[in-house]
């Protein structure tokens, strides 16, 4: 038996024996099964198992795209046409909101839908029903699009939640619409000689940065009606105008380009600098008209309230400044509360006139005065400015004797001479301002009532000059 399985595996091995398959439809058959209960136990289970997950169906949609739409076939580093004339690219913008204007910056900031319309014929497409197909940012990456970029901004970003918004609008005939969200802060030239009273005109320019005007030729889609907006309130400026415009722009080392302008003009509110600015003013210069009628004698409460009105002054100046722009130029809001400090500044200085001229009336009083040894306290309070002049009876103190030069003087000036020269009439009698200022220095009460009147008046005529002006 030994030798018999010797021989049989010689045999087999020699090729002398044919070998039998084995069997695996039972094999095929248990599998089979296998799978199938893998496949009910996934229904019951809700589960997927990763090897049997199928292709996306949005993946295989997008291959079938870029197929159709001969991506592959092309270098799309290049622009449509390259070689031949410039490429035509409309442009149209829908102006959503100007989220803020900065004065301190001289910037605005504004968010826009930015339209571009271009035909490239390598994306062109057979279609039975003239339809187009859009398409979103994954594919823009994948073609040649327009470079246009906002000149003279600071910062812009697209829009990204909850994806990149941006479209792609692809026609049969290879015309293209890419529609793009943007915001944009773009520096503003403002000239604030007549803040707040000002009108400010700022641009937003676009241009491509690339492309000079022999590549591309950028344009208003639908001319002035290319530019649209929707209802924006401001805070402190409304829209006057919304205008487009277009233009060259040279540079030295590369040439031409077209630029696009988007214009418009803001006209500023007053009336919020009035209630904050120009309305404190003017009750604080009226404030300081009220010293003019309180009692010339009560120096605490008229000093004080010039002070007050002018470190309140002072204030309102130093927050407007802190809100501005350090220009080297006046404005007309510099104006008006430099006019106005100087107004209660004035006042502050009538009153020191005052009770300087005050002073020395009552000094000279006190010189042609004999006082008595009896003379007390209270009288004595009379020359320091305590009390009215017709409080304390002066009468009862002679006026001092007049000297012979004082005689001889008052002769002389009060002669009878029959032909006076016209040098002895000026040497005798002083010049009309010299006796006007006399007068006033004595009687120092009058400078008070001449202010009550001057000091409104001409407050009046400046404001009246001021608003004809810049308004």
């Amino acid at each position: 038996m030994r030798v018999v399985m010797l021989a049989l595996r010689f045999m087999c091995m020699a090729g002398l024996w044919p070998v039998t398959q084995p069997n695996t439809s039972h094999f095929k058959r248990r599998h089979k099964d296998h799978y199938l209960g893998d496949n009910v136990k996934q229904r019951h289970t809700g589960r997927e198992d990763p090897k049997m997950k199928k292709l996306d169906s949005t993946k295989s949609m997008l291959i079938k795209s870029e197929q159709l739409l001969r991506i592959d076939d092309h270098d799309f580093a290049m622009r449509p046409g390259f070689g031949g004339g410039a490429l035509p690219v409309g442009i149209d913008v829908q102006v959503e909101s100007i989220d803020s204007i900065s004065e301190v910056n001289m910037d605005f900031t504004m968010t826009l839908y930015l339209r571009h319309y271009w035909q490239d014929i390598r994306l062109a497409f057979p279609s039975s029903s003239n339809k187009s197909r859009t398409f979103d940012a994954r594919l823009v990456k994948k073609i040649w699009v327009p470079d246009v970029f906002f000149v003279h901004s600071k910062r812009s970003f697209i829009h990204d939640t909850t994806v990149e918004n941006i479209m792609l609008r692809v026609y049969p005939d290879g015309h293209i619409l890419y529609s793009v969200r943007i915001t944009v802060t773009a520096l503003c030239s403002m000239d604030f000689s007549s803040f707040p009273l000002d009108t400010q005109n700022c641009s937003l320019e676009l241009e491509s940065y690339a492309y000079n005007e022999n590549d591309l030729m950028l344009y208003w889609k639908n001319g002035n009606d290319s530019l649209r907006t929707d209802e924006m309130v401001l805070s402190q400026f409304f829209i006057e105008d919304f205008q487009p415009s277009f233009g060259l722009a040279f540079y030295s080392s590369t040439g031409w380009y077209n630029r696009l302008y988007i214009n418009f003009i803001l006209k500023r509110h007053i009336f919020f600098f009035m209630l904050q600015t120009y309305f404190p003013t003017m009750l604080m210069v009226m404030l300081s008209w009220v010293s003019f009628w309180i009692d010339r004698r009560a120096v605490p409460a008229r000093v004080s309230l010039g002070i007050t009105t002018v470190l309140t002054m002072s204030t309102i100046i130093t927050g407007v400044s802190a809100s501005m722009p350090q220009v080297s130029y006046v404005k007309a809001v510099d104006i008006y509360l430099w006019a106005s400090f100087l107004f209660v500044f004035l006042s502050v200085i009538e009153y020191a006139a005052v009770n300087y001229f005050t002073t020395v009336e009552e000094m000279k009083k006190l010189k042609r005065a004999k006082v008595p040894a009896s003379f007390n306290n209270t009288q004595a309070m009379a020359f320091d400015g305590c009390f009215h002049d017709n409080d304390i009876d002066l009468t009862s103190f002679p006026e001092a004797t007049s000297t012979p030069n004082t005689e001889r003087n008052t002769q002389a000036c009060n002669s009878t001479v029959s032909s006076p020269t016209e040098a002895a009439r000026l040497r005798c009698k002083p010049p009309r301002v010299k006796r006007h200022l006399r007068f006033i220095m004595s009687n120092s009460y009058m400078i008070d009532s001449y202010s009550r009147v001057i000091f409104p008046l001409t407050y009046l005529l400046f404001n009246i000059i001021y608003w004809s002006l810049y308004s």
